[in-house]
């Protein structure tokens, strides 16, 4: 996969403004780059290798890359929900993070702000890598040899001195290289070559545009296309679970949470407050049962989909969407189900055209 970090490499770049990304994928915009944490190849280097670290589990088994895997589009497909320590599941699906550097918010609730905050959690959730604390990390590249070269270099830190903090930066630096565009789509809309999408994703375009309403949440710019509105909608996904006592399950999630912050331990091990979404986060009504919007880059190699893994197929999506949110026409209808979804009444052709679009959403290094 050719991404920033392995240019970098070839060109030996010292990377310190987001300007020098002038130049990213066909159909991305610029790679945004927080003041505080500059880029550098010796900073990606340390997180290429944070991230693929095994010792940083209880199990030494588990790696941020365990769940975020190269070859499956940085996400852990086939898998429903992620398996942490022990083979330990989780209550969601793990999104990927390819182009997470362009999120405004990181997990599916939005409860960290940016990739250096997202970074931290997994080591110490229960069922993903198990940690008690972060000490056990800062023991080790404090004094593993080849860390304490690479803190140094990186952020010229040794022994103490090197904090959570610089491991944090370092991962998120590497993470905001795994950019990925120049998809048919992209070469299409942005490239102007006519001939990169079928005619049955062309037909699926102007669904996606028009009759599906896609787009309006998986956006699309004149010159980008994130595919993303970085906002959160309840779809009514997993609600049943929870919907006859939705009430006093909020209200009695927002007592306790006056009184413990560990929202990541209670979304990942305890399936009524993981379909809580977003109002685990904000205790905002209007947020009950809201998760992100996905990017749809890549899409069709990341399955199963939504927050719980629960649609196989991208078909199966499409179907629900359809459907007006329903899985069949038995299903409940929730009070707090986004405004927005509501039967589309495509044929099965269009349906099947709006599922080769999405496949054309694939970037080459991913075929």
């Amino acid at each position: 996969m050719k991404t920033l970090a392995s240019m970098l490499g070839v060109v030996c770049l010292a990377v310190t403004t987001p300007t020098l990304f002038a130049a990213p994928p066909l159909g991305l915009p610029e790679v945004p780059v927080p003041a505080n944490n500059k880029l550098t190849p010796a900073k990606i280097k340390l997180g290429d290798k944070l991230f693929h670290d095994t010792r940083f589990s209880l199990t030494g088994k588990v790696s941020c890359a365990t769940c975020h895997d190269k070859s499956k589009a940085f996400t852990d497909s086939p898998l429903k929900v992620s398996e942490g320590i022990n083979k330990l599941t989780g209550t969601r699906n793990a999104p990927t993070v390819v182009n997470a550097a362009y999120l405004h918010s990181m997990f599916w609730d939005g409860r960290e702000p940016d990739l250096e905050g997202q970074s931290a959690g997994p080591f110490t959730n229960p069922v993903e890598m198990g940690l008690p604390n972060h000490e056990p990390i800062l023991k080790i590249v404090r004094s593993d040899s080849e860390y304490k070269k690479l803190f140094k270099k990186a952020f010229n830190k040794k022994g103490k001195r090197i904090k959570m903090k610089h491991v944090q930066q370092a991962i998120a630096s590497f993470e905001r290289t795994i950019i990925s565009g120049n998809s048919p789509f992209d070469r299409f809309q942005y490239g102007s070559d006519k001939s990169a999408m079928s005619v049955a994703a062309q037909r699926g375009l102007k669904i996606f545009l028009e009759q599906g309403r896609c787009v309006s949440c998986h956006t699309i710019s004149q010159n980008h296309a994130l595919f993303t509105d970085s906002r959160f909608h309840n779809l009514g996904i997993g609600f049943e679970r929870i919907n006859k006592d939705v009430r006093q399950l909020g209200s009695a999630f927002s007592k306790a949470k006056k009184t413990t912050s560990q929202v990541d331990v209670e979304v990942l091990t305890n399936k009524n407050t993981s379909e809580l979404g977003r109002f685990a986060v904000s205790t905002q009504w209007r947020d009950m049962g809201s998760f992100k919007t996905p990017t749809l880059r890549n899409i069709a190699k990341t399955a199963p989909y939504m927050h719980d893994g629960s649609l196989e197929s991208l078909l199966d999506v499409v179907k629900f969407y359809n459907n007006g949110g329903r899985v069949n026409e038995d299903d409940l209808i929730f009070d707090f189900q986004s405004g927005g979804i509501r039967p589309l009444n495509l044929s099965d052709d269009q349906m099947d055209d709006l599922v080769a679009f999405m496949e054309a959403l694939t970037s080459p290094e991913f075929e």
